[in-house]
C-alpha cells in the first residue's frame, strides 16, 4: 500500500489524518497522566514524546481550550 493511499484510508475511517490521530493520541494520554498521575507538566511533556515545553503547551491549549497548569487547578 502506497503513503498516500494509506492516508486516504485512514482520514477515511478516523475523520482526520495520522500525524492529528498521533497528536490527538499524545494529548489525550498527557491529559490523564497530569489528572491521574504525580506528574509534572514538563515530566509529562516529555513522557508522550514532546522535546519542547512550549510546543506542548501551545498544542495542549489548542485541543483543550485551556493550557496545562489552568487543566489541573480546575481538578
Amino acid at each position: 500500500m502506497s503513503a498516500s493511499s494509506f492516508h486516504q484510508h485512514f482520514r477515511d475511517i478516523t475523520s482526520m489524518s495520522p500525524l492529528q490521530y498521533q497528536k490527538r493520541m499524545r494529548l489525550t494520554e498527557a491529559r490523564r497522566l497530569l489528572m491521574t498521575e504525580e506528574y509534572d507538566i514538563s515530566s509529562t511533556s516529555m513522557q508522550v514524546g514532546y522535546e519542547s515545553l512550549s510546543q506542548f503547551s501551545r498544542e495542549y491549549k489548542r485541543f483543550f481550550g485551556v493550557s496545562p497548569s489552568v487543566d489541573i487547578k480546575n481538578i
